[in-house]
């Protein structure tokens, strides 16, 4: 019983720590991607001013829409991307321990994106659409590579022969960058590359914004949202964000300091951090949003072969 309470107060905090963390660090990104473009930029808290203004809003729902697919999505959005942390070992054990494996989260990462969709299509708008549109070629590009990537801790794993290969709280506790070669390092190197471009894409971050691109399809799969519904996807983003960072923490940057839990978790902050800098505020920055055509090609050929050439160079 003992168990069940302290894994409850452990999950609270997770969901509220999570928001939080996740509306704190688009606030720095808001922040340093305007100091790097020269402007004056948003004040750390925009983003909370952001949500608690929608959430007071009405929720207009466009005129022959699925009206319960078009608000029941943007709950799902929310609840998947939390959900996702339920199963990353964060500081050291995943909350809900070995109940899902790798294969399950990449498929809880699939749900936000999909939500998306599904909420796209039922408002009954062109610009909905093709953004829906967009967002599964985008989503079918980046699954490829990340796919790959996932692989690579699991082989290293089951080749020294550890039992629950799968478990990411197995991969968080033998450090895959001690398990390989010199040479495997090299591929392990060219894998966290990719990385960096697989979240930016989850995120759907410029280059990767062709879901949204406000100047051609005018916000694209958010166009129809507003109030609470558009409150809940952009904290769905936010957590989706803490969630990629904290999943590629485990499987490849797993450091921590020993010592007590404050210094761990600013640790982990750290890493969030650089992780969040790489892959979204530096790549939009200084890059401007692909060509359709261009973002699969990029997707399937060079990010997939980088990430194809790191595994084998594992092997």
């Amino acid at each position: 019983m003992f168990d069940v309470v302290l894994k409850f107060i452990m999950m609270l905090i997770v969901i509220f720590g999570s928001v939080f963390l996740g509306l704190f660090f688009k606030g720095i990104d808001r922040i340093l991607s305007a100091k790097m473009q020269r402007r004056i930029g948003p004040p750390l808290w925009q983003p909370f001013y952001d949500v608690r203004k929608l959430m007071i809003k009405e929720s207009v729902i466009p005129k022959g829409s699925i009206k319960w697919i078009f608000e029941l999505f943007a709950l799902v959005s929310l609840t998947a991307s939390i959900l996702i942390l339920f199963y990353i070992p964060i500081l050291g054990k995943s909350i809900l321990g070995n109940s899902g494996d790798l294969v399950l989260i990449i498929y809880l990462f699939i749900f936000p994106g999909l939500s998306l969709v599904l909420g796209a299509f039922s408002s009954n708008s062109s610009y909905s659409n093709l953004g829906g549109q967009r967002l599964i070629i985008n989503m079918l590009g980046y699954e490829f590579p990340l796919a790959i990537i996932c692989l690579t801790p699991v082989w290293l794993v089951y080749k020294k022969g550890f039992s629950n290969i799968f478990s990411l709280n197995t991969i968080y506790e033998h450090n895959v960058w001690g398990l390989t070669s010199p040479l495997g390092i090299i591929g392990l190197l060219l894998e966290s590359i990719v990385v960096f471009f697989v979240i930016a894409g989850e995120l759907s971050k410029t280059p990767f914004d062709i879901d949204t691109a406000d100047s051609e399809i005018a916000g694209g799969v958010l166009a129809e949202y507003s109030g609470r519904n558009l409150a809940m996807f952009y904290m769905a983003e936010a957590v989706k964000m803490i969630a990629l960072a904290s999943l590629f923490i485990a499987l490849f940057f797993p450091w921590n300091i020993q010592g007590n839990f404050g210094i761990m978790f600013l640790v982990y902050l750290l890493k969030i951090f650089f992780i969040i800098f790489i892959s979204s505020t530096l790549i939009k920055t200084v890059t401007s949003r692909f060509k359709i055509s261009r973002l699969t090609r990029f997707y399937w050929g060079y990010l997939s072969l980088f990430a194809i050439i790191g595994f084998l160079f594992t092997l």
